[in-house]
């Protein structure tokens, strides 16, 4: 690792040197993207070569573009590659003819809301070809012919995907990914590698860490599908909880959660705890009262990120999906106006602050093991429970003072209950309605008595 991240001026450098690339899910300009950020996390590069079968998908051919254009037939150049890499579809075919202007409208698309936007469109795996260009721009084509160009060709190659471990007291990990392939997109793309790279070098620093945590980044969608493919049983056995980062600018907007698959993973459960008021450690004195809110949102396969990867069927990990200004809801999603102003450089920092400080209050978070969860522990091996059971005071057992408390065997059964090794014990807390301190009155004597352990 050679640069830091540590303050705005770094961040912006950084963000300058990664958005004029020509990045698609494989080939030159995700190469050098991946270099760059290399210099800042020392990701470990993977290789899945073209043709190679990754679950039900196939790696494809690496996309190079050469140069293209469109001009009338006096030479006027309407638009070119050169001055924006959003005009080629991603992915075209090539092509070098004189066509109609009816024959051209078909291969040209445009943002249908922003005439002064240029759409980001794609075709990795349909052979076509076409260009994207503004709406003022559409209407400035008069009937006639013109000479539609794009030198691309298509070679066999590799998909790349970077992994890091920052190694923790435990082998439990928690997972943080963001995807690295759209061109000329700042929140859309560069927001989540480039918070990603700050939380590394924040994590890094820490004194102590309970947790490993894993940093992937990959292309979207057939990066994470190639990554699960060769790594499925260590995702399985050693992800804890995992967060994929995207679409984190906007100075403005609130954090949005999307839910894993199941619901209840640390992340979703550690949320609803700070929305409810039930962890005071999170937000700090300066945050206003309506900001202290993070949205959330239920499990959706059919629209996202790589966390719809994670949460498949089989796999179905406890990963999250965290947001600020979320793809889809804003109208430049997906366009050239999807720029640095938009997204905000200042709004990288503070999502990563915000970011670091879930993933610190996480640290602290107590997870326990029931030593014998197949049926209910007989407590009274134990003298947890009392010899006369009656609605009254319990009073025969060693520990009278506490087992007097009509609480308190409610407590060791929720204790025991839900001491699967994935529900906190703030959780356990919260659905009976006590404190954590109570609680762990309660569990610290539960693990002196041999009935549960720490997780790991």
């Amino acid at each position: 690792m050679k640069n830091c991240l540590c303050n705005i001026k770094d961040i912006n450098s950084l963000f300058d040197r990664l958005f004029p690339l020509n990045r698609s899910i494989l080939g030159e300009g995700y190469r050098k993207s991946l270099e760059i950020l290399c210099e800042y996390i020392p990701f470990k590069l993977l290789s899945y070569p073209t043709g190679k079968q990754v679950l039900n998908w196939k790696i494809p051919k690496e996309w190079f573009i050469h140069e293209a254009f469109i001009e009338d037939l006096e030479n006027n150049r309407i638009i070119d590659f050169k001055d924006n890499n959003l005009y080629v579809v991603n992915y075209s075919q090539p092509i070098d003819e004189v066509v109609p202007l009816d024959e051209l409208k078909k291969h040209i698309y445009i943002s249908p809301h922003l005439e002064d936007a240029i759409p980001y469109t794609t075709s990795y795996y349909k052979d076509n070809w076409g260009f994207c260009m503004t709406q003022k721009q559409l209407k400035t084509l008069k009937k006639g012919f013109y000479h539609a160009c794009i030198k691309s060709e298509f070679k066999d190659g590799e998909l790349i995907t970077g992994e890091c471990l920052l190694e923790g007291e435990s082998k439990k990990e928690i997972l943080i990914t963001a995807y690295l392939c759209h061109p000329s997109m700042a929140n859309n793309e560069l927001s989540g590698p480039i918070v990603q790279a700050m939380l590394y070098q924040r994590i890094k620093k820490w004194k102590h860490r309970h947790f490993s945590y894993r940093f992937i980044i990959n292309p979207e969608t057939i990066g994470s599908i190639a990554y699960i493919s060769d790594h499925y049983e260590k995702l399985k056995s050693n992800t804890f909880a995992g967060l994929v980062l995207t679409c984190l600018g906007g100075l403005q907007e609130t954090f949005r959660l999307k839910r894993s698959r199941m619901e209840d993973s640390p992340f979703d459960l550690l949320v609803d705890r700070i929305n409810d008021g039930d962890c005071i450690d999170f937000w700090d004195d300066s945050t206003p009262q309506d900001k202290r809110h993070i949205r959330v949102e239920t499990f959706d396969p059919s629209c996202g990120s790589d966390e719809r990867q994670y949460c498949s069927t089989g796999l179905n990990l406890p990963v999250s999906q965290l947001a600020r200004k979320v793809y889809g809801t804003y109208p430049e999603y997906h366009t050239s106006l999807d720029n640095k102003e938009l997204m905000g450089i200042e709004a990288l920092s503070d999502s990563c602050n915000q970011i670091e400080k879930l993933l610190a209050v996480h640290e602290k978070e107590k997870y326990y093991l029931n030593k014998y969860p197949n049926g209910e522990v007989k407590l009274g091996n134990y003298d947890l429970y009392p010899g006369v059971n009656t609605n009254g005071a319990r009073k025969d057992s060693s520990m009278e003072d506490i087992i007097n408390n009509p609480f308190f065997i409610k407590k060791v059964m929720f204790m025991l209950n839900y001491s699967d090794g994935t529900k906190p014990l703030s959780y356990i807390a919260k659905r009976l309605g006590c404190s954590c301190q109570e609680l762990q009155a309660v569990a610290d004597i539960l693990e002196t008595k041999g009935l549960i352990q720490p997780i790991d």
